[in-house]
C-alpha cells in the first residue's frame, strides 16, 4: 500500500515550512498574552505582626515595641546542639539531659511604681470599656519588664476583647482571666517564660484566637519538655474557688492536675485546681496527640513521642 503525501515529511522544504509556522505560532500567541504588571511581579513582603490584633491593616502597624525578650533556662534541653558543635576546649558537645522542673516562684512587688502603673491602667481601660488591654502600650515597655504576673483586677474587664501580652516577662496569669468575658483574642507571642497557663482560662466563651510561643510550653509537641511534678503550693497559683466546678475549697482539700486542652488556636499545658476528686473526673478530654488523662507530671511522666525526634529519625 502506497501513501501519496508520504514524501512531504521527508521533504526538507516541507519541514523548513512546518517549523516556521510553529514559531509564528508562538510569537502570536507571547504577544497576545497579558501583561503582568511590575508590581504584581514583585516580591511580597512579609510585615510582621508584633503586638498587634489581627486584622491590623499594614499602614497601621508598628515597629517591635519589645527592648529585650526575656528568655530562662527552663527548657534548654530541647534543643539540640548543632551536629559536629564543640565547646571551648574542641570537645564535642553533648545533648542536655531533662532535669526536673519547678514554677518560677519569684514574687512580684506590688508596691512597685511599675506595678502601681499598671493598676491605674486596668482601671481606665475598664472605666472606658475599651476592648483592649496592651499593658506595654499602657505603662510603657520600662515598666511592663517588671511585671511578673497580671493583677486579679482583670477579672473586672468586662469589655476587653483583645489582651495583647506580646513579649512580657510575665511568669505566670491569674485564674481572674476566666472572668475576662468578652475575650476573643489572646496574645501572649514571644512571652518565653510563660510556660503553662491557669485551667480557668477555658471559661472565657468568646476566646477564639490566640499566639503563643508554643515551644516555650510544658509539654509542647514539637520536643514533649515535662512537666513540674505536683503538687506545688504557692500562694500565688492557687484560685479561690474550684476551677472546675467553681464551688469552694474544702479546708486543707485542694487538687492539682495538668491537662493539655484546645484553647483558642492552640493547645495550651493547664493548671487545674480542683476541690475534689469527682471534680478530677468530670475535666474533659485531652487534646489528641498529648498525654490521654489529667497527670501530676514529673520526670517519669510518658508523653507522646516528640514531633522533632519523629521527623528526625
Amino acid at each position: 500500500m502506497s501513501f501519496p503525501f508520504a514524501f512531504l515529511f521527508f521533504d526538507p522544504f516541507s519541514v523548513l515550512l512546518i517549523v516556521v509556522a510553529g514559531v509564528l505560532t508562538a510569537l502570536l500567541f507571547i504577544l497576545r498574552r497579558p501583561k503582568t504588571s511590575a508590581s504584581a511581579l514583585a516580591p511580597k513582603l512579609f510585615r510582621p505582626r508584633f503586638n498587634q490584633r489581627s486584622g491590623t491593616s499594614p499602614s497601621e502597624l508598628h515597629p517591635n515595641p519589645v527592648r529585650h525578650y526575656a528568655w530562662c533556662n527552663c527548657l534548654d534541653a530541647q534543643y539540640d546542639p548543632p551536629e559536629g558543635k564543640l565547646d571551648g576546649n574542641g570537645n564535642p558537645v553533648s545533648k542536655l539531659e531533662w532535669r526536673k522542673l519547678s514554677f518560677h516562684t519569684k514574687a512580684q512587688d506590688t508596691n512597685s511604681g511599675a506595678w502601681k502603673s499598671l493598676e491605674a491602667y486596668i482601671a481606665k481601660v475598664r472605666e472606658d470599656r475599651s476592648d483592649e488591654l496592651n499593658p506595654m502600650s499602657g505603662v510603657g515597655p520600662e515598666n511592663w519588664e517588671q511585671i511578673l504576673t497580671l493583677p486579679k483586677s482583670i477579672a473586672t474587664l468586662k469589655a476587653v476583647k483583645y489582651l495583647s501580652l506580646y513579649g512580657s516577662h510575665l511568669v505566670r496569669i491569674p485564674p481572674e482571666i476566666g472572668e475576662m468575658a468578652a475575650l476573643e483574642e489572646f496574645d501572649p507571642y514571644t512571652s518565653y517564660r510563660l510556660h503553662w497557663f491557669p485551667y480557668e482560662i477555658t471559661r472565657c466563651p468568646r476566646l477564639k484566637k490566640s499566639r503563643i510561643s508554643t515551644r516555650a510550653l510544658y509539654g509542647n509537641y514539637k520536643y514533649r519538655p515535662p512537666f513540674p511534678r505536683l503538687p506545688q503550693t504557692l500562694p500565688e497559683l492557687a484560685p479561690a474557688t474550684c476551677s472546675v466546678c467553681n464551688g469552694l475549697f474544702s479546708e486543707g482539700k485542694i487538687l492539682q492536675a495538668w491537662i493539655s486542652l484546645k484553647v483558642a488556636t492552640d493547645v495550651l499545658p493547664l493548671l487545674v485546681h480542683a476541690c475534689s476528686d469527682q471534680c478530677l473526673k468530670n475535666l474533659p478530654a485531652p487534646a489528641q496527640g498529648y498525654v490521654q488523662s489529667s497527670h501530676l507530671g514529673g520526670l517519669d511522666l510518658v508523653q507522646p513521642e516528640a514531633f522533632y525526634k519523629i521527623r528526625h529519625v
